[in-house]
This record gives structure tokens, sequence and C-alpha cells, in this order.
């Protein structure tokens, strides 16, 4: 909160705009939350959707690693749903996917209630009740003398924001009181003719109506009726049917963590997360409808600034582990996991067009890449690792074999070390490059790791699989932002460094914006374009005024904004914005992919790289099939299509058709990607002097015997 709240009070003063600065800040909507909150409002229209649903005690052992769920927790375990359950906040956790804790709800909104100070409790994860009176497979109570213990991992901030050291994470562990007390009025929905009186065919606003004591509700209950529209007979009405009353739970602290940086958690703890172990030693617990639950503090940033306002103060959760015959020393599990998610196979990039990959596949793949492989049991197991890559409607597959290699216990070792045969599995190589299929503009492929037991009859497996994509667009970040990325003052500038292997056509930007609250960011800025001038932006060689913050309707869909003019661009270009206002855009910012060296803004007439290590969630659209729709029409050539060579070409271009004989004349053009004519002649020649013509894409077009054939020319000058 300190970051959000240097910002505010520099507003306050009145000094932001002689202070240039760069500055992160958390989400205010949450948009995997947002979109299944929305699917259920469609589905279960009506429903509390975050209401506590009757069930039955659940029994031992209870065990969640939360690698199962999505978004929501397991609703068989847990009684809420506010915690996030994904793959995108926790560092280096035991295994893929956490629980995480923050100040946005479960609809993906900042809490409503949420203030600056003091701080507020926001998420819980609340188990079901669970039956600690007896075990069933023991037929015998339960009690003190069964070293009953409740484990999990836990960390702060993650890839997210700090909590401070008052917004902390508590567990408590409750009873019922024996007490209970109001929670809600239940209500039915009839036939307004269930519950008119005799002769009466009409209720007016202020009629009395009485809840219907032949369906169950309660016969003294009743309502005024205000709505100022008859109601008639045939028509639908909801009325109160009865007072619903639940146990009261009395909840007792049993540990906390105080907020921190991440950093400073694992200098103190030597740990990116830390198990902790709770034993169960109150009699008072061992109860029919035991819980537990978790809850976090959070304190948001002043919202006298609406584009500051956002998600803070994050803690994630795994593993959370409840049973009977524990020990302290208890901390290991029979797994073989993965954790961080599954890599690019790419050098730079987590997508690139396809056109420009196959220009330049041996320096566009990396040569290896990391995987971060854990044994959580106690005792060294044998494993086995591989990958295997197939095409998406494709035929091109290929399966890299790691061996086998021995993996210490995690407590002893942590991940597998890329030494000796660990290399294989901890490091491996990308064995063979994607194919290069010369009929597509884009493929997919899937990457699919595996990690099993090799030596053992019960074998332990974990799985990751990636889709690596080849389309029109280049991509530092995965497409899910962790955090939000701003300039201050108004004139700021951002330029984002790509690089293409042969010169492109520029067709727009795509950007995902994050939302701020009553969407202020919705805000107008300058699109710009810059060449390089030794690694930093240089000369300025487009802008488009009066661009707008917007949204694509959608799960993390990127905004596209189309240059009115496509441009040719070729070695190492830059993209981004000049800002009007003092206003944060509030760009996603990935923090899962560091890529910050790319990163350059501008507040004082000089560049400098971002100290924030990251990637934007800002994607350069390439390509020519989007210029030609009422440009120039280009359709796919037929078998025995015109053949351009050298291409690309830098002096001089042949071409040949099965239609050109020896003597053959015919119209050749060579038309820009604008479709208009910069050379035309009528020859019997097969070539093209192209020497003196500016890089970039063009088209040769041939007429002959009055059919059109053209072909894709790239010069290289």
């Amino acid at each position: 909160m300190s970051k959000k709240i240097y910002i505010a009070l520099l507003f306050l003063l009145g000094i932001s705009c002689a202070v240039g600065q760069e500055v992160i800040v958390g989400l205010q909507v949450n948009e995997a939350l947002r979109v299944h909150a929305e699917k259920e409002i469609v589905t279960k229209r009506g429903c509390d959707c975050n209401r506590n649903v009757e069930v039955a005690s659940i029994d031992l052992p209870v065990f969640d690693d939360f690698s199962l769920s999505k978004v929501y927790p397991d609703t068989l375990l847990w009684a809420d749903r506010d915690v996030f359950i994904n793959k995108d906040f926790p560092f280096m956790p035991p295994n893929v996917g956490a629980a995480t804790f923050d100040a946005i709800d479960y609809t993906g909104s900042v809490y409503s209630d949420a203030v600056w100070f003091p701080p507020f409790i926001a998420d819980r994860l609340t188990s079901r009740p669970i039956r600690l009176d007896s075990l069933l497979s023991l037929e015998r109570a339960l009690s003190p003398a069964d070293s009953l213990y409740l484990s999990f991992y836990y960390q702060p901030q993650g890839t997210g924001d700090e909590p401070e050291p008052w917004d902390t994470l508590v567990l408590e562990f409750g009873v019922p009181s024996g007490d209970s007390v109001f929670a809600r009025m239940d209500s039915v929905t009839l036939l307004a003719d269930l519950i008119m009186m005799p002769g009466q065919d009409t209720i007016r606003m202020f009629d009395t109506l009485w809840a219907p004591a032949d369906l169950g509700c309660n016969p003294s209950v009743f309502m005024i009726n205000f709505d100022p529209e008859p109601i008639v007979r045939g028509q639908e009405i909801t009325i109160p049917c009865d007072s619903v009353y639940e146990p009261v739970t009395s909840w007792q602290k049993m540990w906390f963590a105080e907020g921190m940086k991440l950093s400073e958690f694992r200098e103190a703890t030597g740990r990116d997360f830390l198990q902790v172990m709770v034993p169960v030693l109150d009699s008072v617990w061992f109860n029919p409808d035991f819980q537990f639950r978790f809850y976090n503090y959070a304190s948001i940033s002043d919202d006298i600034i609406p584009t500051w306002k956002s998600n803070v103060d994050q803690w994630n959760i795994d593993f959370i582990y409840l049973n009977y015959n524990r020990s302290a020393g208890d901390t290991t599990y029979r797994k073989l996991t993965f954790s961080q998610r599954a890599p690019s196979f790419l050098n730079d990039y987590q997508s690139m067009p396809y056109r420009q990959y196959k220009n330049d596949p041996t320096n566009s793949i990396r040569q290896q890449f990391q995987m971060y492989i854990a044994n959580l049991d106690k005792v060294e197991h044998n494993t086995a690792y591989e990958y295997r890559v197939s095409q998406v409607a494709g035929n091109y597959a290929y399966r890299y074999n790691g061996g086998n290699c021995n993996l210490s216990p995690f407590y002893v070792a942590g991940f597998q070390q890329c030494e000796g045969c660990g290399a294989a599995h901890a490091c491996p190589p990308v064995q063979a490059l994607f194919n290069i299929d010369l009929s597509t503009d884009t493929a997919s492929y899937l990457i699919k790791h595996y990690i099993s037991d090799s030596s053992d009859q019960n074998t332990i497996v974990d799985s990751l699989i990636y889709r690596q994509g080849f389309y029109n667009y280049f991509a530092y970040d995965d497409g899910t932002p962790e955090l939000g990325y701003g300039l201050v003052p108004a004139g700021a500038e951002l330029a984002y460094q790509f690089n293409v292997s042969l010169p492109d056509t520029l067709q727009g930007v795509q950007m995902y914006f994050n939302k701020t609250l009553n969407n202020a960011n919705e805000i107008y800025f300058v699109l710009k374009v810059w060449n390089d001038n030794n690694g930093k932006p240089g000369e300025l060689i487009y802008q488009q005024e009066n661009q707008k913050v917007a949204w694509q309707e959608g799960l993390y869909h990127f905004m596209p904004y189309m240059l009115d003019e496509p441009l040719i661009v070729s070695g190492t270009f830059y993209v981004g914005w000049e800002q009007y206002t003092d206003d944060n855009l509030n760009i996603g910012f990935d923090t899962n992919n560091d890529k910050h060296t790319h990163i350059f803004y501008n507040t004082n007439d000089d560049w400098y790289n971002s100290s924030f290590a990251g990637a934007l969630l800002i994607r350069p659209i390439v390509g020519s099939d989007l210029v030609l729709g009422n440009r120039f029409s280009e359709t796919p050539q037929p078998s025995g299509s015109l053949l351009l060579f050298p291409n690309p070409a830098s002096s001089h271009v042949r071409f040949t058709h099965p239609d050109l004989q020896a003597d053959t004349y015919a119209d050749i053009s060579l038309l820009n990607i604008y479709g208009s004519e910069l050379l035309k002649v009528y020859s019997n020649q097969r070539e093209l002097n192209v020497a003196g013509l500016p890089s970039g894409l063009y088209f040769v077009r041939v007429v002959i015997n009055h059919r059109s054939y053209t072909a894709k020319l790239l010069i290289n000058n």
C-alpha cells in the first residue's frame, strides 16, 4: 500500500507533474472471476452464488493442492468462494496452482467496503464442517491423542502486490456455539392466484400479502406490496416464506503471519513457500461440525485518484492437509510435481508471426529451457521425464525422452538441478525446430510435459501443457496480467521494442488495458511508432492521435488499434504511446515473463529502461493480409501459380508461370501494399529491376490472356 499512498500524496501536494516516473498497481477487476460470475448469473439467475450450500459434514482426511480446481475452490471441500484459484499469482509453488487471497471478491471486483485505513477483512477460505467427533474407519471417537495436524504452505505477495505488515493472513478454528442468528429471509415464487382472497382479481400497491401455509411457509410472515403496477391473476409474484436462522460458529485464532515483500520473506525463511504445521490439541475442536478458515486483511490505496485504486495485498496458500496420526515432522507428500507454468520454446517471445519464424527458424527457437521439478516425498525417487510436441490440426509431431535420473527430496535439495542426468530433466533441449508449412500463415502446437516415478509400481505422475502459437502478432506476455503499468506525468511516452527478421507490414497494435474504478482510465492517448537508435527508440516514424483506452468483451481479449496507414517496418522498431494527462492508462503487466529490457519510457526528453520486471500486454500486428481488404484483393493461387526468385530480392527478381511461354508477352506490374502501381510494362521478359526501392512488402502482378496472377515480393535493400 505504501507505493500507492506515495503516489496519492504526490497528486494531493500538486507536485506530480514535476516528478516523472513509472508506477505499478494492482488489478481493479479480475477478468477470470468476472467472466465466471457473469456466466452463473445467466445460468442461475436469482441465486446468491456465494452463499453457503447446506451439505453433510465431510470426513478425514482433508486435502487440497488446488491443481484441479479452476477459478473457484472445490465446493465439496470449501463453503465459500472468495479466493482465486490460479496459476498466475503464486511464485514457485509446491505444484502448479494455488489459492490467492487479495482485495477482490468472488465477482472479480474490489470489495465494495474496501478502505484505505484501517485494514478490512477481505477474502475467506472456510472449510465445510468436518467430523472430528469420530472416525468411521476406526469406529471410535477421535481425541487429542490421535495427533491431528493441519498443515499448509503459504507465501506473501507472489507475483502480485506485497501486503503491508498490518495486512495479515489469519488461520482460525471454529465449532458451533449453540446459538443461532438470523441469516436471511427465504422466499417463494408462485402464481398470484394462490395468495388472492376469494373474489379478488388484482393485487394493488400497499396490499398485505401473507405467506401460504400450504406451501410450507410460516403463516405469520407477511409483506406489504410496494409495486405500483397492479398484479393480476396468472402473473408470478415472489413473497417471503420464512426466516432462516443459521448456527453461530465460535472462532479462535490459531496462527497468523504479518505481511511483507516476497524478497523479505525469502531472506527470512530461505523458502519461496513456507510450510506450517498446526496441531489440533484442545478437545473442544473434536466436534461433528469442526471448521477451519483462512482470511486476509487488506488495505487499498486512497480512491481520490480512481485510476490508481486497485487490488492489493496478495497471499498464496497451497497443499492444505488435515489428518490424524501425524507429527510436527510430517511435512512430506508422496508426490512428484511441476512448479511454474510450462515455458515457450521461442527464444524471446511467447508467440510470433509464423512468417517471421519461417524466415529464421534457427534463431527463433531457444536451445534449451528450464523446468522446475520437485520431489515432495521424504525418500529419493528415480524419475523419468519427457515432452511431446504435436501440431494442432496437422501431422507434425515429435517426442523428447529425457531418460531416468534420481531426484532427491525437495526439503534436502530443492528443485531438480541442471547437473549430470538432471540436466536432461531440468534444462532439456528444444530437440527439433517446428515444421515449416508454406501453405499457411498460422500454426499452433501442443507441448505436453510429463514427470513420473519409474521405479515404483504405484506410479506417481505430474504433467503440464503449453500451446505454442504462431499467429499475426508478436507477444512477450502470456496473455494474463497480474498487475497494471502506468506513467506520470502528462506527456510521458512509452515505447516497447520488437524485432522482425525480414521487413514486414505493421497493421496495428493490440493492447490489453486493465479496467479501473468506474472505467476512470477510459482516456485518450497518441499511438506512436519509432525506429531504432542504438538500442533505444529513435526517430518517430508514425503517430495516430486521439486513441481511446477501450475493452473487448470476453476473457482477456485484447483491443486492436489499427493504423490508418499500414507501415513497413524492418529490423528493430518500437510501438507505444504518448499520454495527454497524468492519469494511469493502466496497461496489463505480466509478472511471469521478464522483458523489462524491451520496455522504455520517456518523461524528461530522455529514454530509460523500465525498472520493473515483467512484460506489457502490448502486441504489434504484422502481415499483409489485413491490408488488402478494400485496397487490393489477394486470393489463394492454384497449383502452377506465379513464382518469384530470389525472394526476398535486392536488385533483380525473376518470375515464372506455366502459361508464360518463351516469347509470350504479358502485362507485368509492381504494386505497393496499397494496390498502387509503381511500375508497369508490357514485355516478354521474365525479370524486373527493383534496385533502389525501399525495403518492404510488394506485389508482382502478371496478366496473361486476360487472367491475373499475383505473388508477394519482399525487397530487402
